[in-house]
């Protein structure tokens, strides 16, 4: 199996108003998320790529248009915005562009990470 990967990087807030009033998130915050996008193939193209990564722009396009310094809370209009929400969200909103896409990593903080894969 052929994997490729792609960072991408943008800055947000949410509120996770459900938890305790003593927890720290349920405070407005704020993340500099970074987003690891995989693509596994068995095959190769007739390029030799998985799929050229200049063809995933089009998620970079998305995320600093729809999220990148937004209150997530606001974009997806509930409170329950959490890392693994954003990983299968943005694995979603991927794996309809490109068949190829097996993982999405999502991570608040650079000790933190979640992943929605197949």
């Amino acid at each position: 199996m052929y994997r490729i990967m792609k960072e991408f990087h943008f800055s947000a807030s949410h509120q996770l108003s459900s938890l305790p009033e003593t927890h720290q998130c349920a405070r407005l915050h704020g993340h500099n998320y970074v987003v690891v996008v995989e693509l596994s193939s068995t095959e190769l193209d007739e390029h030799g790529f998985v799929r050229d990564f200049g063809e995933l722009a089009a998620f970079k396009t998305y995320i600093d248009t729809e999220l990148d310094h937004r209150h997530l809370n606001d974009v997806f209009g509930h409170d329950k915005v959490t890392s693994e929400f954003l990983a299968k969200t943005l694995f979603d909103w991927a794996r309809a562009h490109w068949p190829e896409v097996s993982a999405v990593k999502v991570s608040e903080t650079p000790r933190t990470w979640a992943e929605y894969s197949l």
